[in-house]
């Protein structure tokens, strides 16, 4: 069968090489020519995953038999729209999938359905200070339908924001953004698999994250299990209620939570595999398939009825080290062969290579590469870590190691 997928990047090479495994022919959509994944598809367009009419003309061209992404938001929608079209197998209708994927569809949705969340306004590129009258301060600008933490910004005044919503605009489609107050909390991310309107928890994993400059949310880490575990029912509740809120009925479903002082908070929510290679790491921890399900489920192949699966039963400690360098030119790299030799390592893949030029940290899409890695316990998997990073060099020409690591583990 020819199956469509939407974003060559990194973390959707793994679809495309199992969809092959699995003896189909993918059609590769990507705005960049270069990117990675094209040299593992038969087929290749050069189409922005963002332009509906263009990957309809694809799917047309190529009589595709289904269409999937991963690990990023906004295909969702394009994929729902392709689908509606032609008719072809999908998760989500088109109003769900504009719901996951527009940030002001999704937090009306959240107050409708009292789905706790922080509080928010919408604005636009006439803001003015009377505009977050009633607003604490800081603040998070976040575009309505973005995606790696582009034009999202922490700021501390209501000028900071007049000074800001136009580079966070520039991110998006829409002609307004997001206001929410900056919430102090931890996050954790929830995985799940939806049946029949029936979300099954798979993995919950703490999100580890920093801040450069106004630059906030920046994910370094997925740890699991998580440290919140003990609010499994809580974070079960809410979980079930996103699902119906959003009339989810089946796939895949990600939720961020924020877990602070005033309880647990929804950040927002997607229909996709996680981009911290979860297609690895879930069915490592569970022995659930989660990229096959999507693929089959993508050519409306294979139906499941229940999942037997809980986060509370895994005995494993895992994390996911989304690693970065500092800016500069890389020289030398330590090859990926050697780092799967060390204690733990069970997965590892980078987003650089000799001679590229390293820039400066702005957003997720800086990530140098990542990392999986396991212990029988937590202290077993937070050694294994710096050991990994004592080995890992990212080396400049003046053999700096440009290789970060977060002082989290030590």
């Amino acid at each position: 069968m020819r199956l469509q997928i939407l974003g060559g990047g990194n973390n959707q090479i793994n679809a495309i090489k199992r969809a092959k495994e699995k003896g189909h022919e993918v059609v590769l959509i990507d705005y960049f020519e270069d990117a990675p994944g094209r040299k593992y598809a038969k087929y290749n367009e050069v189409v922005s995953t963002f332009d509906v009419e263009g990957n309809i003309a694809a799917a047309k061209k190529y009589s595709v038999d289904g269409i999937m992404t991963l690990g990023t938001d906004q295909p969702i929608y394009t994929a729902a729209r392709v689908a509606s079209e032609l008719n072809l197998p999908s998760f989500l209708d088109v109003p769900t999938a504009k719901a996951v994927t527009n940030k002001k569809i999704m937090k009306d949705t959240f107050a409708k359905y009292n789905i706790p969340s922080v509080k928010y306004k919408f604005v636009d590129k006439d803001f003015k200070k009377r505009d977050c009258q009633g607003m604490k301060f800081p603040v998070v600008l976040k575009p309505l339908d973005s995606q790696g933490q582009r034009g999202v910004f922490k700021l501390n005044t209501p000028k900071e924001v007049e000074n800001n919503i136009l580079n966070t605009l520039s991110y998006s489609r829409e002609e307004e953004a997001l206001l929410e107050e900056f919430y102090e909390s931890d996050e954790i991310t929830v995985s799940s698999w939806v049946i029949d309107g029936k979300p099954y928890i798979l993995t919950i994993t703490d999100r580890g994250i920093f801040q450069r400059g106004k630059h906030i949310g920046i994910c370094f880490a997925h740890d699991f299990p998580t440290k919140h575990i003990d609010k499994y029912e809580e974070i079960k509740k809410i979980n079930d209620d996103i699902t119906k809120a959003f009339k989810i009925q089946n796939g895949p479903l990600y939720v961020q939570l924020l877990v602070g002082r005033d309880g647990i908070l929804v950040n927002e929510i997607a229909c996709r595999i996680g981009g911290a290679y979860e297609d690895i790491f879930i069915p490592y921890l569970t022995g659930i398939d989660i990229l096959d399900l999507v693929i089959d489920h993508s050519l409306g192949q294979g139906k499941i009825s229940d999942i037997q699966s809980s986060p509370l039963e895994s005995k494993s400690n895992l994390s996911v080290q989304l690693f970065f360098a500092n800016a500069g030119k890389v020289k030398e790299i330590t090859p990926i062969k050697t780092l799967l030799k060390l204690p733990g390592v069970i997965s590892a893949g980078y987003n650089i290579s000799k001679g590229m030029e390293i820039q400066t940290i702005k957003n997720a899409t800086a990530r140098a590469g990542y990392i999986i890695i396991v212990g029988a316990g937590r202290e077993e998997l937070y050694r294994n870590i710096n050991n990994t990073f004592d080995n890992l060099k990212i080396l400049n020409e003046s053999n700096n190691n440009l290789a970060i690591q977060s002082k989290y583990y030590e």
